[in-house]
């Protein structure tokens, strides 16, 4: 029997404020970027693969669960809501909903079929689960194969927003940033959350004490899915397209990579690691396939000196909460 850690405990007052005061910051940085100059693309990107980081660090880091394929939610999400909105002309709110709405009923299967299995059995299942939509996604008409679906229209969401207007995009995908940031951050501190940091530190305690890991575990696995699918359904407005991309293992590695980095069972590190590895990818490309190696070499060092993560060790040095 392991003993219980810190974060497996109720936040405590200062815990919350620290952690509020960086969110706050966090959130006036990313607001202030259309006047700092920064290329609002990258910005936009890596604030959707933040998300997504956030959304797979809710299912491993509060919940003890290794998905090697929550790719398939942000590309199942990103292929419907592009679909919907070249196809059946739907508004983008609309679009959104409908991507958001395939990745929870995806979620919901492969969760059934994965869910009960544990340890490395349950990650070779969502791995493979992933590569079957992979095929299926490269075979299905309505993807168009490996040229995916291109020049998606912006539109104006709620009649209102022109999202084809650089800085109007970047806001509203600052809106949707934040808002899955804060529900992610409301789960975690919830009783439901309290009981998912249990069941990773000590299952078996968990069930002797009347939980049904399962079902706990299954709810996290959809959250986790479906916010990764919003994620997914946001990425379609920046890059204008859906590819086979986003479906592949390797994105699924790429998020992987980004917690870790940041600091797995952290408030903010998915945030940091997605910046810094997408920054990586924007500002290296000069390097072509070396780009791999050098984020490959960037990942061992942070495991092997930096063990919690830039942000984890961060919160360790100065007994804060991140």
């Amino acid at each position: 029997m392991t003993a219980l850690t810190d974060d497996t405990l109720p936040m405590s007052p200062r815990a919350m404020r620290d952690e509020m005061i960086v969110f706050a910051v966090m959130a006036l940085l990313l607001a202030s970027v259309p006047f700092s100059g920064i290329y609002p693309f990258f910005v936009m990107q890596a604030l959707c693969f933040a998300l997504l980081a956030c959304a797979f660090n809710l299912l491993i880091g509060y919940g003890g669960l290794l998905s090697f394929g929550h790719a398939m939610f942000m590309g199942t999400a990103g292929y419907c809501s592009a679909h919907a909105l070249k196809v059946w002309a739907l508004p983008p709110e609309l679009g959104i909903l409908v991507g958001i709405a395939a990745a929870f009923g995806l979620s919901l299967i492969t969760g059934y079929i994965s869910i009960r299995r544990q340890g490395i059995y349950f990650s070779m299942i969502t791995l493979a689960l992933s590569q079957l939509l992979y095929f299926i996604y490269l075979q299905a008409p309505f993807t168009h194969g490996e040229d995916g679906i291109q020049g998606i229209p912006q539109g104006h969401m709620f009649g209102v927003l022109d999202l084809s207007k650089p800085t109007v995009l970047y806001y509203v995908v600052l809106v949707g940033f934040l808002a899955g940031f804060l529900l992610i951050y409301r789960i975690i501190n919830s009783p439901f959350g309290e009981v998912l940091k249990s069941i990773r530190e000590n299952e078996p305690r968990a069930i002797s004490l009347g939980y049904r890991t399962d079902q706990y575990k299954f709810l996290a696995f959809v959250l986790s899915g479906t916010l990764a699918g919003f994620a997914g359904a946001l990425k379609v407005f920046v890059a204008q397209n859906a590819s086979l991309t986003d479906v592949h293992w390797s994105m699924s590695g790429e998020v992987v990579l980004m917690t870790l980095v940041g600091g797995l069972g952290t408030v903010f590190g998915p945030v940091v690691g997605a910046f810094a590895i997408i920054a990586m990818q924007q500002y290296l490309a000069g390097f072509g396939q070396w780009v791999t190696v050098i984020q490959g070499s960037i990942f061992v060092i942070c495991v092997l000196t930096f063990r919690r993560g830039v942000v984890g060790e961060v919160a360790h040095y100065f007994r804060r909460s991140l």
